[in-house]
């Protein structure tokens, strides 16, 4: 779930991550010097894309990041360093950041681009092809994972929204999600960029069958 301006009414709603995105021409870029306290058991988490690696690495110290998702065309190399990278604030040695890695499909997906990542990231997310990367608010054919190859657990995103909880309830009991981790929502529960429709939220985990 992606930083929205009510952050304390989404943080109630005890998302497992929740997301601060580093992206200058997004309308959801996080421009502030500090988070706001969210409980410990959900995962700051900064959205970055093709950013410089040194940008990435003072935002985990200095925010405390537990988890970073790249959207760009980071190579294996660029995750490989935020992997082996010591982070330090204040003398004290934080915790490594999760390294979720994004790969953007249409109609169909070239799974011989995850080999490369396979040790190098902790998560794949898998998002919709469009114009923007990430925030398209439409989602991709989710059949594509049938062939997914890899055991690794990966994140389903791409414009999911309240009226699909059939569908994903449908996906989720497919062999196609044997390795899906966790969903990915951001734009369809927004009531304007960076504000979040508590109430649909609400609604959405609620109407979630396996989530009960």
């Amino acid at each position: 779930m992606k930083y929205s301006d009510n952050i304390e009414e989404v943080a109630e709603l005890q998302p497992d991550y929740l997301g601060f995105i580093f992206y200058e021409d997004s309308a959801r870029n996080f421009e502030e010097s500090s988070i706001p306290e969210i409980p410990s058991t959900i995962n700051k988490t900064g959205v970055f894309v093709n950013a410089d690696i040194n940008f990435v690495i003072k935002k985990i110290t200095t925010l405390g990041l537990q988890a970073v998702q790249l959207h760009g065309h980071e190579s294996p190399e660029y995750c490989d360093t935020l992997r082996h990278t010591q982070y330090i604030l204040d003398d004290v040695l934080l915790k490594k950041p999760e390294i979720i890695k994004v790969f953007s499909i249409k109609d169909s997906f070239n799974f011989e681009e995850l080999k490369p990542y396979e040790t190098v990231c902790d998560y794949f997310l898998f998002d919709t092809k469009g114009k923007l990367p990430g925030g398209n608010g439409y989602t991709f054919d989710w059949n594509v994972l049938n062939d997914y190859p890899s055991t690794k657990p990966f994140f389903l995103s791409g414009g999911i929204g309240s009226n699909q909880v059939k569908d994903v309830e449908k996906f989720i009991e497919s062999p196609a999600s044997k390795y899906c981790y966790a969903l990915d929502v951001n734009s369809k529960f927004e009531i304007e960029p960076g504000l979040k429709n508590i109430e649909l939220l609400k609604e959405f985990i609620k109407s979630l069958s396996f989530r009960k």
